[in-house]
């Protein structure tokens, strides 16, 4: 009897339980977990410390949010390709988990949000940078460039590169020749990042028609490309050694973790050139790996007297 009685609450709980886990994967979280990795310690080496725990929850809860935004306007926007591609054939608008109007709608509001809270808790500037990543992410890239050209990650990936200015922001309300720096490092980062996964989806983005470098060019000349930004992304992470200055721990992690970058993209193209299995998300997981220790590095290296 008890069983009978309690189905249909145990029913709704469950469907509300996956409609909740629906929206959360609208979010992309394992984006949000990368832009949030460059958020905190860039907040500390502006503070050259600590900063107030307030300020960084609510940075980081508003950084969230707005990558969210921005995730949940791209899956709206690339819903028809999404039913393309057996990569992304799980997500909430293919399998029907929500639909589009419940997609748009969540979109607006977590933007909304985003925006207001930094505004409301950190400082203008901040929040205007929110806004700004959001709008890059989703007209620059998702709507002009992604679909035609195979330049869109190098451009488009700008809008990942934002986080790192607005946690600096949020502490400074200023924006530095330092946060600059790792803006570019972020920046020139994104393409031997994104690029091997390209390679290992290329059917994928071939079947939806999206000019990925991988896709319009061979697998040696993406190889090629993405040694010339992995050297191109340590170099920059060099500079900041002069321009903050950057102690021995930042220093002894962005050369070793850079020179290991490098190795693997060069593994990359010679396994390319030579004709066998490439294996490119050897490179995508490393490139994950490399990020996190040099941005680990930044924010732990104002905290050690050397």
């Amino acid at each position: 009897m008890d069983t009978a009685v309690d189905t249909p609450v145990v029913q709704e709980r469950a469907r509300g339980l996956a409609k909740v886990r629906a929206y959360v994967a609208l979010t992309k979280p394992r984006v949000i977990e990368l832009l949030l990795i460059t958020t905190a310690p860039v907040m500390m080496l502006a503070q050259g410390g600590i900063p107030n725990l307030w300020l960084m929850l609510w940075t980081l809860v508003g950084g969230a949010l707005s990558a969210g935004s921005a995730g949940a306007f791209n899956c709206y926007i690339d819903r028809d390709m999404d039913r393309i591609m057996e990569r992304t054939s799980k997500r909430p608008l293919v399998t029907g988990a929500l639909s589009d109007r419940e997609a748009l709608v969540f979109a607006w509001i977590l933007g909304v949000v985003s925006v207001a809270l930094l505004w409301v808790t950190t400082n203008w500037l901040a929040a205007t940078l929110s806004a700004l990543a959001i709008f890059f992410y989703v007209v620059v890239y998702t709507l002009i460039l992604k679909r035609r050209t195979s330049q869109n990650i190098i451009w488009g990936g700008i809008a990942g590169c934002f986080p790192v200015l607005i946690g600096w922001a949020a502490v400074t309300e200023s924006i530095s020749w330092s946060a600059i720096i790792l803006f570019l490092v972020v920046f020139l980062w994104t393409p031997p990042h994104y690029w091997p996964f390209s390679m290992k989806f290329r059917d994928d983005y071939a079947a939806a028609n999206v000019p990925m470098l991988a896709v319009v060019r061979g697998r040696a000349q993406v190889g090629l490309q993405t040694i010339l930004y992995a050297w191109a992304t340590v170099a920059c992470s060099l500079l900041l050694i002069p321009i903050h200055p950057m102690g021995w721990t930042y220093t002894i992690v962005a050369v070793a973790s850079g020179a290991w970058f490098i190795i693997e993209s060069h593994k990359l193209y010679n396994r390319a050139i030579r004709g066998g299995e490439v294996r490119p998300m050897l490179l995508f997981h490393a490139s994950i790996t490399y990020l996190t220790l040099v941005f680990v590095a930044v924010g732990v290296d104002p905290l050690l007297p050397f």
